[in-house]
């Protein structure tokens, strides 16, 4: 089957949009440098501009390898905590560069977070700090996901052992089917979030036109859980144009896509967590123009990210 490709279209960025403009001058740096006796010297403007960059110059080979640059280690998370039911945190070993984002994420319905395992330290060695949750119940639904996945984040960068590896301000959440609904619940009651990436999306609200948070919808073509044509889609489109947002339909997925190692999920969730958490422009590539792949059914994104 052919992927079917919906051009990407300008937007008129949002004074959110400009603000974070103003903040990503980080992309002039890289064409600025001094030529002295026929050499090129770099200004500094960039590594000045962008004090958030984590990392080598990415390429298709890079973000594709099942891991990152990133040395990363593990530890758990009692169910005791409050808020949340516990989980398992991966995080780069690296104090060098300084502190990472980080990234909440949790499973769906009845699943456990062993689900999706293989995420936390794929993520995690391109510079994140991921804690992947258990839900209190596993009947959760998604507006108590939300809820526990902005715990879970409040638990790391308050009381966690590697809460001095984090940077506060750079925060993100993500999750499977309930879990990917929560993450649409969380991106809506809290603004302050740089980054949501829902995963074959379950919620039976349709609406999400209060979502500011630049959000990357996966769905899978062939899911009959969660169907794109009355979850993913719906929801996307929902969300507000001047709100960066993308939807990435896989071609033949099923609704359990995210519960094995799968390479162009990865591929475009570690470039929308670099772009919009890091502010890494050098990732504007993978996302814009929309990429072209046999395994990508359909793609739509507000190109440019301003």
């Amino acid at each position: 089957m052919q992927p079917r490709m919906i051009p990407s279209r300008p937007v008129t960025p949002s004074p959110a949009r400009r603000s974070r403009a103003a903040r990503l001058v980080a992309a002039v740096g890289l064409a600025v440098s001094t030529v002295v006796g026929g050499v090129a010297f770099g200004t500094g403007a960039q590594a000045a501009d962008n004090p958030y960059e984590r990392g080598p110059a990415p390429t298709n080979a890079s973000i594709e390898a099942t891991r990152g640059p990133f040395a990363t280690a593990q530890t758990s998370v009692s169910s005791l905590v409050t808020g949340f039911g516990g989980g398992t945190i991966y995080y780069p070993t690296d104090t060098s560069q300084g502190t990472f984002g980080a990234i909440a994420i949790s499973p769906g319905f009845t699943a456990r977070w062993s689900s999706l395992s293989w995420l936390g330290p794929r993520l995690a060695s391109q510079g994140f700090v991921v804690i992947g949750i258990e839900t209190d119940s596993i009947y959760d639904q998604p507006d108590s996901r939300g809820r526990q996945l902005l715990a879970a984040l409040d638990y790391l960068v308050q009381s966690s052992s590697v809460r001095s590896r984090i940077d506060s301000s750079r925060l993100a959440v993500a999750g499977h089917s309930m879990g990917g609904g929560g993450t649409l619940e969380a991106a809506a009651s809290r603004p302050s979030l740089q980054a949501a990436i829902p995963l074959a999306p379950w919620n039976t609200t349709k609406n999400w036109s209060g979502v500011r948070v630049p959000t990357m919808i996966i769905g899978g073509e062939s899911d009959t859980v969660a169907p794109v044509s009355s979850h993913s889609e719906p929801f996307y489109t929902s969300i507000p144009a001047s709100s960066e947002k993308a939807y990435m339909e896989l071609n033949g997925a099923s609704h359990f896509f995210p519960q094995t190692s799968n390479t162009t999920m990865a591929k475009y969730m570690i470039s929308w967590m670099k772009r919009f958490i890091d502010n890494d422009t050098r990732y504007d590539q993978f996302l814009c123009p929309a990429p072209r792949s046999t395994a990508i059914q359909e793609y739509r994104d507000t190109c440019p990210h301003a």
